[in-house]
């Protein structure tokens, strides 16, 4: 087997044997089991909920779990406004970068506060280091609320369970900040002080000064920017984050010093997600069903990355038009250092999730690729973000019961809840609304390119196929929280800050509020026990119409702005 090949095997091979574990123990932690940090902890746990006035142990409703979450994000988003609009005036700044206009520090805040991480701006000459510090801050807490978001779904699910009530009349699962302040001090927290401490002494600098003054090999005098990377990228990773310290993001020999680092930070990338579907597993106590929903998430994944692996290792048919031989596959805009094979591997678990941290140039993948980029983030399910990602499964498995319901002649039922027209009016909401989000915004860029190339054109560097491409991979990474872009894009606008941070909050949010709802509405009706005539959520066949149904929705939804983009890009390359 090619070594490159076979790198990218023992990355998805490491990545699944850790995620086991891994969710396992997540299980036990969001379930309130004794795990054996608890000693060392949970004092830091009482510490957090003394300080907030929070009880962790009283129960909240789905309504009070919403509440809580969007009123810190609002927090958040206001005092990052703040920071990163006079960063120019505040200290740990050395290089003395300016503060952010208006509409950039609107993108950048929403960005990372939505776990999306979309950059309009270069990390060095962009942000001081306490601006650097403050959007690592948000990288975790909007992990953590994801992951606490997820957990909640998770327990509302609980088959055949009685939960107390409150005076509403809902059923009180769980407490947010308690789930929250968890996945901060059991899961995110230790991960990252060790993957920081593994970068740091594989080369990733770790300081407070500015930049310094090297010697290149060309003996010219460069100044390279450096500060306090290694905390920032571990977070990054772990979190699906994706937001890089440098611009070049993980393409950076200081972000990404060697392929041990590279082999790291892609596992990272899905460690979370996929740990995730054991988690669910554990909660409910249907491991089967946690084994069908990972299945069916891997074969969607595999159905992009080994398309994408073989194109990029073939090479570029453009530049071999030019005579040029490329017997190391397609290397523009790659590192030589990872090369083709792990290049578009990382460039599918980066889509795929909503990581969209990059060790190439997404720009310069060769179009059917790029296409499989646009895809990931499309379906944004296939593994997803941490948190967010089953959420969006979790939509796709209310419709698939519903219609195998229909198929068969009962009222559907998802473990042992009746699922009915409130549940599928939120679902197809919510499945609507990323296909809404980005083809009326790649739509409007596009009339305004048209209606005034002259003031809108300086947008695109690539025009025709490949500059609608870009545009639509705009939009679709802000609506996926991804962040990753072709950037051949000029994006620090205000149309395209403005748009974006819209889309990103919408996209963020609504997708979040939809699969907690529709999970509280269940876990308030009558369970229904299982018969002979009982829907098998977690057989094969299932597994079958839950992927047909994302196919579906998927192709109905994008094939048609894909035609204009990325397919009609190959056709004219042959």
């Amino acid at each position: 087997m090619n070594t490159e090949i076979l790198g990218v095997v023992l990355m998805f091979l490491l990545t699944v044997a850790l995620a086991i574990p891994l969710g396992r123990y997540m299980g036990k932690v969001y379930c309130g089991d004794a795990t054996w940090p608890d000693a060392l902890l949970n004092p830091l746990d009482k510490l957090f909920f003394k300080l907030g006035g929070i009880k962790p142990e009283k129960g909240m409703n789905w309504k009070q779990h919403l509440l809580a979450l969007l009123t810190i994000n609002l927090v958040w988003f206001l005092l990052s406004m703040i920071v990163l609009m006079t960063q120019g005036l505040l200290p740990l700044n050395p290089d003395g970068n300016p503060s952010m206009t208006a509409d950039l520090a609107f993108n950048t805040s929403i960005s990372f506060i939505s776990n999306t991480n979309l950059q309009h701006y270069s990390g060095e000459s962009g942000l001081s280091y306490l601006g650097q510090l403050i959007l690592m801050l948000w990288q975790f807490v909007s992990a953590a609320a994801g992951m606490a978001a997820c957990a909640a779904v998770f327990l509302h699910m609980k088959p055949n369970q009685i939960f107390q009530k409150g005076n509403d009349g809902l059923a009180l699962v769980g407490n947010f900040y308690n789930l929250f302040i968890k996945s901060l001090t059991r899961v995110l927290l230790p991960l990252s002080i060790i993957i920081a401490v593994v970068l740091l002494f594989s080369g990733t600098p770790m300081t407070f000064k500015g930049k310094d003054q090297f010697i290149s090999v060309q003996g010219d005098t460069i100044s390279v920017s450096r500060g306090p990377a290694a905390a920032l990228v571990a977070i990054k990773q772990l979190g699906t984050n994706g937001g890089g310290f440098f611009g070049a993001n993980s393409a950076h020999p200081l972000e990404n010093p060697s392929y041990f680092t590279n082999i790291v930070e892609n596992v990272l990338i899905i460690l979370i997600p996929i740990a995730l579907v054991f988690t669910l597993g554990y909660v409910i106590k249907r491991m089967r069903f946690a084994w069908m929903v990972f299945g069916i998430m891997t074969i969607g994944f595999l159905l992009f990355v080994v398309p994408s692996v073989y194109l990029e290792m073939k090479g570029n048919p453009a530049i071999g038009k030019m005579g040029i031989i490329q017997n190391f596959g397609s290397m523009e805009g790659k590192e030589v250092r990872f090369g083709p094979a792990a290049s578009a591997y990382w460039g599918i678990t980066t889509t795929v999730t909503s990581n969209g941290s990059v060790n190439a140039m997404h720009d310069s993948f060769t179009p059917l690729t790029g296409m499989f980029c646009l895809l990931g983030m499309m379906i944004n399910s296939f593994y997803g973000g941490v948190g967010v990602g089953f959420l969006n499964f979790y939509i796709f498995i209310i419709i698939a019961v519903f219609i195998s319901g229909l198929m068969v002649g009962r009222t559907p039922e998802f473990l042992g809840k009746k699922i009915e027209a409130k549940e599928m009016k939120i679902a197809a909401i919510i499945a609507l609304l990323h296909p809404f989000l980005i083809l009326v915004g790649t739509a409007l860029a596009s009339y305004l390119i048209a209606h005034d190339a002259t003031t809108y054109g300086g947008w695109l560097n690539n025009p025709g196929n490949h500059g609608f491409s870009e545009m639509l991979y705009e939009y679709t990474s802000s609506s996926a929280n991804n962040g990753s872009g072709f950037e051949g894009l000029g994006d620090n606008t205000p149309w395209w800050n403005i748009t974006c941070g819209i889309v990103m909050l919408l996209g963020r949010f609504l997708p979040i509020i939809g699969p907690v709802a529709i999970a509280g509405i269940l876990a308030n009706k009558k369970y229904v026990p299982e018969s002979a005539g009982t829907l098998k959520t977690d057989t094969a066949t299932f597994g079958v119409m839950i992927f047909a149904v994302i196919f579906i929705i998927a192709a109905l939804s994008f094939f048609p702005a894909l035609t204009l983009g990325p397919i009609a890009e190959y056709f004219n390359l042959k």
